[in-house]
């Protein structure tokens, strides 16, 4: 773990002219990766990286800044009073706001505002270059998904609970008594009716790690479970409960929760997850032609 950096005032770069400090930049560093507060520190291997991805995120937040003014755009009063009055609320105490004031600011609340109004100026021009260019209609999701069927493929799946009796070593009289522990946590088991009276079950006679969790095994691909399990779980249907099943010198138990056959899910089903995984991606590349944008005409030093 790296020291922890100690914010000075000491400029790390200028662009168009104006000074960028260490303070914005390790307020960006902790925005980036904020376990440092905790830890004391950056991680040592990390730290050049992060470094360099906040100073680069200052840099574009100036350019944003300085673009913002020379489009004018404006913030209502109200707004900034409203924004003001949120960022208040962040601090506990009146004291700690004041202490925040001193070690940002020197105690001005002026020039905390005029942080605030510079931060919703940047906001508001983002919002007009980026994010109303980057929403993704039904449409376009629908046309995404259609031309990618073969990625909402799936095969058949099955959710399901398992009971497992497990001899901790394979002498005949261990073996014995797993036998009869099988058939009675079977007997048990038939009886239950419900995914909590089966889960209960298994948290009371499990020998395997998914007692803890009710004997849930979650969703998962039905090729990958054993060959013996398939076979059982072929003739099974939701809220049925196997017999034994053999596994080496373990027995297992298997309650059917639900099945979904293998096919293609349907848009309605991911179209929610696409229309989001695309505004993303569309989002990072107008921020990165946005920065590409501003960069190309500006004057930047890093110092």
């Amino acid at each position: 773990m790296a020291p922890a950096m100690q914010a000075t005032g000491k400029p790390v770069a200028k662009v168009n002219g104006v000074v960028l400090t260490d303070k914005e930049l390790l307020r960006e560093m902790y925005t980036i990766f904020p376990y440092a507060k905790q830890h004391n520190g950056f991680p040592k291997e990390l730290e050049p990286q992060i470094r360099r991805g906040a100073l680069d995120m200052i840099i574009f937040d100036e350019l944003v800044y300085q673009e913002a003014k020379r489009q004018r755009i404006t913030i209502p009063p109200d707004e900034l009073a409203g924004a003001e009055k949120v960022f208040r609320k962040q601090f506990p105490t009146q004291k700690a706001y004041q202490e925040f004031l001193k070690s940002e600011t020197d105690g001005s609340e002026a020039a905390m505002n005029e942080k605030i109004r510079r931060a919703l100026m940047i906001e508001t021009l983002l919002k007009k270059e980026v994010a109303a260019n980057a929403v993704v209609t039904p449409t376009q999701a629908k046309a995404y998904y259609e031309q990618n069927l073969s990625r909402y493929y799936h095969e058949e799946t099955v959710h399901i609970q398992s009971i497992s009796i497990i001899p901790p070593n394979q002498t005949p009289a261990i073996l014995k008594e797993a036998q009869r522990n099988a058939d009675e946590a079977l007997k048990q088991a038939k009886q239950t009716k419900n995914f909590r009276d089966f889960g209960l079950l298994a948290e009371k006679v499990s020998d395997d790690d998914y007692r803890v969790n009710l004997g849930d095994r979650k969703t998962q691909d039905l090729s990958k479970l054993p060959p013996p399990v398939q076979q059982a779980l072929a003739s099974m249907k939701p809220g049925d409960v196997s017999g034994l099943i053999q596994l080496g010198d373990a027995y297992t138990i298997i309650r059917l929760e639900s099945r979904t056959l293998a096919g293609t899910t349907p848009f309605a089903e991911v179209k929610a997850q696409i229309q989001s995984d695309m505004q993303k991606e569309k989002t990072q590349q107008l921020r990165s032609a946005l920065n590409q944008k501003l960069r190309k005409g500006a004057t930047i030093e890093t110092l």
